[in-house]
């Protein structure tokens, strides 16, 4: 049984429809980000769950209880925002503090599971500081603590990491991974960037309009997506709309105008009768030379777009059935104008709806 449900929920602003008739399960210690472009409705999701908005229709259940009209101040719900929010005015021991105080938590306790979180986002000695003498990850840290502290039965996060630097964000994602797996809380997670989500989550829910286009873990979303929108959005650029659609010998054979495709059976090509087909530039393969086998998965074209990536070159093919890109390290590149030959290894072929 999960222990987070939304079920047929429905949510408006003015109106206008953010989710609509929307269901999501949550299994109790797991880390689910939502992830998709601006507008895809996972801050509304978000904000749903902590209490600070209200469905229209549907219900939120919670460790089996309606929580649908629970408010916000009796949700037992963790929360970290984008900008903090921490008060300038209070050192990082009272920030941390404050949710015990309003819970009327004696001083004792308040002492020692202050002093045990800051230890665990590794802040021991930060106590009398303020606000303003902290880096941005500390501060983040500081929210963190200010979250858990108060024994949240849900942490949710909302996109904590887009008022730092770079390489600060990355240590700083490991760390929340760190903290979830510690603690084994049960947490959500928004965020529109990719590598952030895939790297710390079990689950990834990739969001499109107010849906679910896909549910699933990191690798399996980043091998075999299920549609057109979560190829696109997590880099599929290069797209085959296929006629004919059969089996055989194992493997799926498709056709394009005069061209044949194979692609092998997996979990991006057998579930569905999709019958676009995805591929990464990385995935493709450039070549001078005409392969052997000619017949199947090969495009003559001829290099339209060459630019030096550092490590590799992208060219923009130009072939019959449209452009592609292909990544590839070489030594020699290829020049404007040069013909080559595209192959799409079939186990790299993903067929989306």
């Amino acid at each position: 049984m999960a222990l987070l449900t939304l079920e047929n929920v429905s949510v408006a602003y003015e109106n206008q429809n953010i989710l609509d008739n929307f269901s999501l399960n949550i299994e109790k210690g797991q880390l689910i980000s939502l992830l998709g472009p601006s507008g895809c409705g996972k801050t509304t999701t978000l904000r749903l769950i902590a209490g600070f908005l209200e469905a229209k229709a549907g219900r939120f259940l919670f460790d089996g209880k309606d929580y649908t009209r629970v408010p916000v101040n009796k949700r037992n719900f963790g929360f970290v925002f984008q900008s903090y929010a921490l008060f300038p005015h209070l050192s990082v021991f009272d920030n941390v503090a404050f949710g015990l105080r309003l819970r009327k938590v004696n001083q004792a306790e308040i002492d020692q599971r202050v002093r045990h979180i800051l230890d665990v986002v590794s802040l021991n000695g930060f106590e009398k500081r303020f606000p303003k003498e902290l880096s941005g990850g500390q501060r983040q840290r500081v929210a963190i603590a200010r979250a858990l502290v108060i024994q949240p039965d849900l942490l949710l996060f909302d996109e904590p990491l887009s008022n730092l630097d770079a390489n600060l964000r990355v240590n700083m994602r490991v760390e929340i991974r760190r903290i979830q797996q510690e603690l084994g809380i049960t947490t959500v997670y928004v965020s529109h960037d990719q590598e952030e989500c895939f790297s710390i989550s079990d689950q990834v829910a990739i969001m499109n309009k107010g849906i679910i286009e896909q549910l699933d873990d990191p690798a399996t979303i980043f091998k075999y997506p299920r549609t057109e929108f979560v190829a696109r959005f997590i880099g599929f650029n290069n797209f085959i709309d296929f006629g004919e659609r059969t089996e055989q010998d194992g493997e799926i054979h498709l056709t394009a105008g005069s061209h044949m495709f194979r692609a092998a059976k997996n979990p991006g090509t057998a579930n569905h009768s999709g019958k676009k087909g995805a591929i990464r530039p990385d995935d493709l393969v450039v070549s001078a030379e005409e392969p052997a086998d000619s017949v199947r998965n090969v495009l003559k074209g001829k290099v339209k777009v060459s630019t030096f990536l550092g490590r590799s070159y992208q060219y923009v093919v130009e072939t019959d059935l449209g452009d592609f890109t292909v990544n590839q390290e070489m030594d020699s590149p290829y020049k404007a104008g040069q013909p080559v030959y595209l192959m799409f290894p079939k186990e790299k072929l993903v067929l989306v709806d």
